[in-house]
């Protein structure tokens, strides 16, 4: 059985990651602990890509979605437009990885591995869950591009406000989708005093996964 393991500078002789755990069951425990600890966002993540030509690039973006139900092999799911910069990585080279940082737990979570996108009807299900306002300035937004004046942008709020208030929502636009990152490796870190810290590391294999410990 996993259970949650507080932070304690005592312990600092055995690992407190435990060895053969299910990498998506030991996610589930510590992103509880942060929905009751972290004051802002507990599924705050930042998501890393590169371009075709891996100039790397890394922003925060919310987890939407976890587990072993997310695809085939189970993964990470996040949404977001397909043409703004972080997209047209994404689609120039289907490979990411994420970290979790959550300060006030002291543990951070590595996760490495291919990317695919959620199908339409996910990404339709999702947009139209999110509040009115959220879809219009999604709909309205170039993201990533330039702009004029911030006024052009309000200007593309308020006529797309106007035009689907009555619905009460927006059609999602053919480029705002997501992306589930398929994990082939997951790290789980927690700080321990003098930077002796524990790190366990499961990789993906034939049969299921396999984990060791790694030196901090």
């Amino acid at each position: 059985m996993i259970k949650s393991n507080p932070h304690s500078g005592a312990q600092l002789v055995d690992s407190v990651i435990p060895s053969g755990a299910d990498p998506y069951a030991l996610f589930d425990v510590w992103f509880a602990d942060a929905q009751q600890s972290e004051p802002n966002d507990p599924n705050a993540v930042a998501l890393a890509t590169a371009s075709a030509s891996l100039m790397p690039s890394v922003r925060m973006v919310l987890l939407k979605g976890h587990g072993p139900q997310e695809s085939e092999t189970g993964g990470f799911t996040f949404f977001t437009n397909a043409e703004s910069r972080k997209g047209g990585e994404i689609r120039a080279n289907m490979q990411a990885s994420m970290l979790f940082h959550w300060k006030s737990l002291r543990r951070q979570i590595r996760i490495e591995g291919p990317l695919e996108e959620v199908i339409p009807a996910r990404a339709d299900e999702y947009f139209h869950s999110r509040p009115y306002k959220s879809q219009i300035g999604s709909a309205a937004s170039d993201q990533s591009r330039p702009m004029e004046t911030r006024q052009d942008y309000l200007d593309r709020v308020e006529a797309l406000w106007t035009e689907h208030e009555a619905a009460g929502k927006v059609p999602r636009p053919a480029h705002w989708t997501g992306f589930t990152l398929r994990p082939s490796r997951i790290e789980f870190w927690i700080d321990r005093d003098n930077r002796l810290h524990d790190r366990r590391q499961f990789d993906r294999t034939a049969d299921g996964w396999s984990d060791a410990l790694l030196y901090p």
